[in-house]
């Protein structure tokens, strides 16, 4: 299944606890429809105390999101539409 986004572009998450934020797409995986969004869907990892590290600590990351709940979004931070723009034999998706 392909993903509507890509590493790199820029979306807005339109539900959950981070509806209305915008990041940058860090990674896709588009066998499991979902992406990772710089700064969006924060977990804490907790590491345990090892030899090189024993106090331990807690790691905040990012986590998947499915990709239904983001849209990406132009320049302007507009909503984009499905404008394609084609050049020789390349069809690239750009904001209108």
């Amino acid at each position: 299944m392909g993903l509507h986004v890509k590493k790199g572009d820029t979306v807005k998450v339109l539900s959950g606890n981070d509806k209305g934020k915008q990041g940058v797409v860090k990674e896709a995986l588009p066998r499991e429809g979902r992406v990772i969004v710089e700064g969006v869907n924060l977990r804490w990892k907790h590491k345990k105390p090892t030899q090189q590290n024993p106090k331990g600590q807690r790691i905040q990351e990012e986590c998947s999101i499915h990709a239904s709940n983001v849209a990406r979004v132009g320049g302007d931070a507009k909503k984009a539409s499905a404008a394609t723009k084609t050049s020789a034999s390349k069809t690239k998706k750009a904001a209108k």
